[in-house]
């Protein structure tokens, strides 16, 4: 298994059990996030819809977004409990922040009634996602 990644995942399982100011420490599931998928998620403009917004180090990606931050370098700069806390609500750090919720049904209010008490992804896509992100932890390409 590559270091980074077995780094990453140890992280991931030692990352405390609390929530805070700092983050959401405790893991969605017990099953560890797989960074594969994360990386399928992320790159994907169908499900994850992340490069829509954000720059990275993704050249399989042929047009990224420049509104939210470059991923590169994000598992570098932000702990794990932080990586979830903003897949999983952004409000939290910034009332303001453009970036969906991608697994919180409350105080949405630009949703249909079809997705009504929906998350755009699933615990496991979310620690896929983060566990993914952790791996990102270099310069650009």
């Amino acid at each position: 298994m590559n270091p980074t990644l077995r780094a990453a995942l140890a992280a991931l399982a030692l990352s405390g059990t609390a929530a805070g100011a700092d983050g959401l420490a405790t893991p969605l599931t017990g099953t560890p996030g797989d960074p594969a998928r994360g990386a399928q998620i992320v790159t994907d403009p169908q499900h994850g819809l992340c490069t829509l917004c954000h720059a990275g180090p993704f050249p399989q990606v042929a047009f990224t977004g420049t509104l939210g931050p470059d991923l590169t370098g994000v598992g570098a700069r932000r702990t794990l409990p932080d990586l979830r806390q903003q897949i999983v609500d952004s409000r939290r750090a910034n009332p303001d922040t453009i970036m969906p919720p991608y697994h919180a049904t409350e105080g949405l209010t630009r949703v249909g009634e079809r997705w009504q008490g929906t998350t755009l992804l699933t615990a496991q896509e979310v620690e896929d996602v983060v566990a993914y992100l952790a791996t990102l932890t270099g310069d650009a390409p």
